[in-house]
């Protein structure tokens, strides 16, 4: 069984195959945890996912992730304080009702705050703002930690990782994938798991496989260590709404995300921009987001800046991850697509991609996740 991917996606993945007792072999293009799980915040937001699927498939993984500190062996920074939506106006607020309405319904606590009650909650909140709504569920952990948390537990289990090693080709026969092709050598496997990421589609190029994962690049802040100032992780309300309306992320404003780090640092984003791979920051989103954020926070005022970095997310068109098997050719399954949401759902993406292969069978349908989605339906 080879798994493409030394993300915290195919780092799970390989972590619940290994864990089911099948012999795994992690290839990664470059170095563990150095494309988008290395350069991303660590929310684990159930407020910031589209109720219906997306959502349920949020709150499964979030259960998994009360006790994975504990399965993993390894302490990835989980922190279960709950996380805010800020609205910086009674516009937005109207705008957002009818998503908090179907978040209700979905089984999510989600609570609405006005400004005394949300500065209650969080006394560092500048008096800008609207409303706010805080969901108990919502948490933080450190991405770097989980990651290599779920690569150092799928070894345990007896995974083989290998970093730097590119996949370059397939040998396919009669519809079935028997190898893959490495620089170093050939492997001979019957099923390939792609959680390549942002380079899920360079992947399935290798199999002439359209696979709609592009990379949208996001742009962070980060400032010195500082005292406790935050106790919950901050969304703005137009961040949501850029994340699923590309037209509010392009040219536009698309809000804000704060954090305050467990040792202290803030990260402070971001941006959602199609710029093909380029990694680069730029000034003018730097200027943006510190306008964004001082007056949520007017205590970063007189934060320092010590670095900024962006990573790429892996977008897909309707906002959900490609998940499970491909017609063609056999043997090929997807993992990939998750755009922010990697972090938050690596656990139940291991978890399903794992009962698929191990059982024939998973415990959520895949069928709404699957790439043949995007296929256009031939007229009847």
């Amino acid at each position: 069984m080879i798994v493409i991917g030394g993300g915290v996606i195919g780092a799970s993945v390989a972590y619940y195959l290994s864990k089911k007792k099948i012999g795994v072999l992690l290839l990664e293009r470059s170095d563990f945890a150095s494309g988008t799980s290395g350069a991303c915040d660590g929310m684990i937001f159930m407020q910031s996912k589209k109720p219906g699927l997306h959502l349920a498939l949020a709150l499964k993984s979030r259960r998994i992730f009360e006790d994975l500190p504990e399965k993993l062996g390894s302490d990835i920074e989980l922190r279960r304080n709950g996380g805010m939506i800020i609205f910086r106006s009674d516009l937005e607020l109207k705008a957002m009702a009818p998503f908090m309405e179907e978040q209700k319904r979905g089984n999510l606590g989600v609570s609405l705050l006005d400004l005394h009650q949300a500065r209650e909650l969080e006394p560092c909140l500048g008096p800008n703002i609207a409303a706010a709504t805080f969901c108990p569920l919502d948490a933080q952990v450190n991405p770097l930690c989980l990651t290599y948390a779920f690569l150092k537990a799928a070894k345990r289990h007896g995974a083989k990782l290998f970093a730097r090693t590119p996949v370059t080709g397939f040998h396919v026969k009669g519809n079935r994938i028997y190898a893959v092709v490495t620089p170093q050598n050939v492997v001979a496997t019957r099923s390939v798991v792609n959680a390549a990421g942002v380079f899920a589609s360079q992947v399935g190029d290798l199999l002439s496989l359209t696979i709609p994962v592009a990379p949208r690049r996001g742009q962070l802040l980060v400032t010195e260590v500082l005292p406790p100032i935050l106790t919950r992780c901050l969304l703005s309300a137009r961040y949501i709404a850029a994340k699923y309306d590309p037209a509010l992320a392009e040219g536009q404003n698309p809000g804000f995300s704060i954090e305050q780090t467990g040792n202290g640092n803030f990260l402070l984003g971001s941006t959602r921009e199609f710029v093909g791979f380029d990694k680069r920051t730029t000034r003018d989103a730097i200027r943006t987001i510190l306008m964004e954020v001082t007056p949520i926070l007017p205590r970063l005022k007189e934060a320092h800046l010590i670095r900024t970095f962006a990573g790429l997310r892996p977008y897909t068109p309707d906002g959900l991850p490609i998940l499970g098997k491909v017609s063609t050719p056999e043997g090929f399954i997807m993992a990939a697509g998750h755009e922010g949401d990697g972090i938050a759902l690596s656990p139940i993406t291991g978890q399903l991609i794992a009962e698929l292969i191990a059982d024939g069978k998973t415990s959520i349908s895949l069928e709404p996740f699957s790439l043949e989605r995007f296929i256009p339906k031939e007229p009847s």
